[in-house]
């Protein structure tokens, strides 16, 4: 059975502690996170947000505390040519800042 879009972002609101955190990570408006919350639909895009954000958050969490996670998505990154790991999720990047995980990780650095 596939997760709802509420039952999603109530397990992420619980992995970074708070909504507006959510917000920051989707680059969206705290209201929308409130609405999506309460049963409103998101667009395409903010869905495919919303799942790549729960990917890799759910292999993030698995590497680091919650604040070491969340220093990590806001940190310039080497592995992402010295790009923030968040903005290349707002893009809809999601795979390529999996990789860089699976590369601090396994302790590469070049």
């Amino acid at each position: 059975m596939p997760v709802t879009v509420s039952a999603r972002l109530r397990a992420l609101t619980d992995d970074v502690g708070s909504q507006a955190a959510i917000a920051e990570l989707l680059h969206v408006h705290r209201s929308r996170v409130s609405r999506w919350l309460s049963g409103g639909q998101p667009d395409p895009r903010n869905r495919a947000r919303i799942a790549g954000l729960d990917f890799v958050l759910s292999r993030l969490l698995d590497v680091y505390e919650r604040d070491g996670a969340m220093e990590w998505l806001r940190g310039f990154n080497a592995h992402l040519d010295n790009r923030r790991p968040i903005d290349l999720l707002r893009e809809g990047r999601a795979l390529e800042v999996a990789a860089a995980i699976e590369q601090a990780a396994a302790g590469s650095y070049s």
